[in-house]
């Protein structure tokens, strides 16, 4: 796949964007690389959790942003193409885990924030840099940012653009944990392989869960909840994990 080097193990397939000279910057080729990979693992029973980094010290750098952009008509066709990206990725009903070391900017922020996990090393930074290039946001980044910062910390993000290091992108949510760069791929393949081990049914549940419970009220989250916990309960996947916490 242009510009993405994929890897499988065990259950695990790690997707590397691999433009380090452009510190993978996303282009075209790259844009489509990545939604055939989050599609192909969606229907892959061998695939159970992705991870999600980038080559060469950078998670990535944003679009790669070139003198002869397209205008008008032309930037909705190409935006609605990236954004086929951004959708196969929250579609994945699989757990997908970023591991970000150095810069996630711009759509390579989005990106991460569309990961249901993320590990980020002591050396990354994260910014929305759309702003500063006079853009606005993009790959669902509105819908995403007040989702894990909450609307006033996100208005703050994206209208300023500042730069956040991982100790503050840890504090205010952006990241679930920091580690040492050179800890970043054990700590995160540590998580990916336990998710690998559970039970995919179970862990395809409360993933749709979570990303509708913002749209549910009370009543309707547990009336979903009781309809997936019957799928679950009927399912052999269950009782072997019942068996096996017998033995």
């Amino acid at each position: 796949m242009a510009g993405l080097r994929v890897e499988r193990s065990g259950g695990v397939v790690t997707a590397t964007m691999d433009r380090p000279e452009k510190r993978n910057a996303l282009d075209g080729p790259l844009f489509a690389a990545l939604a055939e990979l989050f599609t192909e693992a969606a229907g892959d029973d061998d695939t159970r959790v992705v991870v999600l980094t980038g080559a060469g010290g950078a998670f990535s750098s944003g679009g790669d942003l070139t003198p002869d952009e397209p205008s008008g008509d032309d930037v909705v066709t190409t935006m609605r193409r990236f954004g086929r990206t951004a959708q196969a990725l929250h579609d994945l009903p699989k757990p997908v885990i970023a591991a970000v070391d150095g810069v996630a900017v711009g759509a390579g922020m989005s990106l991460a924030l569309g990961c249901d996990l993320v590990v980020a090393s002591d050396r990354a930074r994260f910014a929305l840099m759309f702003v500063r290039n006079g853009l606005g946001l993009d790959l669902g980044g509105s819908w995403l940012l007040p989702r894990r910062v909450g609307s006033l910390k996100a208005n703050e993000l994206a209208l300023l653009g500042d730069w956040v290091d991982a100790r503050e992108a840890e504090r205010i949510g952006l990241v679930n944990r920091v580690v040492p760069a050179d800890a970043l791929h054990g700590a995160t393949m540590e998580w990916a392989e336990r998710l690998a081990a559970s039970s995919p049914l179970a862990l395809r549940t409360i993933k749709a869960s979570l990303l509708r419970a913002a749209d549910l009220t009370m009543a309707d989250a547990i009336e979903a909840e009781a309809r997936a916990q019957a799928e679950c309960s009927a399912s052999p996947e269950m009782r072997a994990a019942l068996e096996a916490r017998r033995r």
